[in-house]
């Protein structure tokens, strides 16, 4: 068999572009878990060679705030400050000032929501890519693309919908968030929802699923069955299906898809606006 070309520059730049690395920090890889003190001595029986000097690396300085609180009070600050919040422009400033989490330092921009804030519809998704980081707004690279196919296939465009992440900052290299980065983002997309106030809730995808409609269920489970999603003053119908991204890597799971937005579009039919 002829062995394959090895790949060209060109073709590599576009593979990491793909995968989501987008910048280089260093001419060589860091391990931020390795600890120097750690490092063992050199044994007393063996003297020391004389180690040739290298030029070391510029050290990267650290982003203001990485060095954050605990996780248990960066997410005791969120939840104080998602719930004084009176509007969605009072919440997005807060973001805009929040140091609880380290994706804000690692992030372009916050990325906060796009569409109609009075629309009785909520399309969640987990966070940011590459092209949302860029742009401030989620859902607007590949995956956008096809989410605005799907709500329009129900009559819906963004002028009739509101979307929104869980996490409103991209993780470095679309990496999946932490469990606690969740946790600390958490309340800030519970308040949006609150103060958006849909008649319906769709989460997108197996992560905004398990973390707002509090199941472990996976989404092949979950999809296109209705629960209740309370905010505390008022309880809303909510309803997961597939995340576009996913969609775009399986198109099969598109027919079912097509079943939980037909589903959706029959409860706003019935739901008195």
């Amino acid at each position: 068999m002829t062995p394959e070309p090895a790949p060209t520059i060109k073709q590599l730049l576009a593979f990491y572009l793909e995968a989501g690395v987008d910048c280089a920090l260093a001419d060589e890889a860091v391990n931020r878990l390795s600890d120097p003190a750690a490092v063992a001595a050199p044994a007393a029986s063996e003297p020391a060679l004389p180690q040739p000097v290298r030029p070391q690396p510029a050290v990267m300085p650290a982003p203001r705030g990485e060095v954050a609180a605990a996780p248990e009070a960066a997410i005791a600050s969120a939840r104080d400050a998602a719930r004084t919040a009176p509007s969605l422009e009072a919440l997005r400033a807060l973001l805009e000032t929040f140091d609880g989490c380290a994706l804000k330092h690692t992030a372009t921009r916050l990325v906060f929501s796009d569409g109609n804030p009075q629309a009785r519809i909520m399309f969640v998704g987990e966070a940011p890519g590459r092209d949302e980081d860029i742009e401030g707004l989620p859902f607007v690279g590949r995956s956008g693309k096809l989410l605005d196919r799907m709500i329009a296939t129900i009559g819906l465009d963004r002028s009739k919908a509101y979307i929104a992440n869980v996490i409103p900052w991209r993780p470095p290299g679309n990496r999946t968030p932490t469990p606690q980065e969740t946790q600390i983002c958490l309340p800030f997309i519970q308040r949006q929802i609150e103060l958006v106030n849909p008649d319906v809730l769709v989460t997108l995808g197996n992560p905004s699923t398990q973390t707002l409609l509090q199941t472990r269920e996976g989404i092949m489970r979950t999809r296109g069955k209705w629960l209740n999603y309370d905010t505390g003053t008022r309880t809303i119908r909510a309803i997961a299906t597939f995340h576009p991204a996913y969609l775009l890597r399986s198109p099969s799971y598109k027919r079912m898809t097509w079943l939980d937005l037909r589903a959706i579009a029959k409860a706003l039919e019935q739901t008195t606006p």
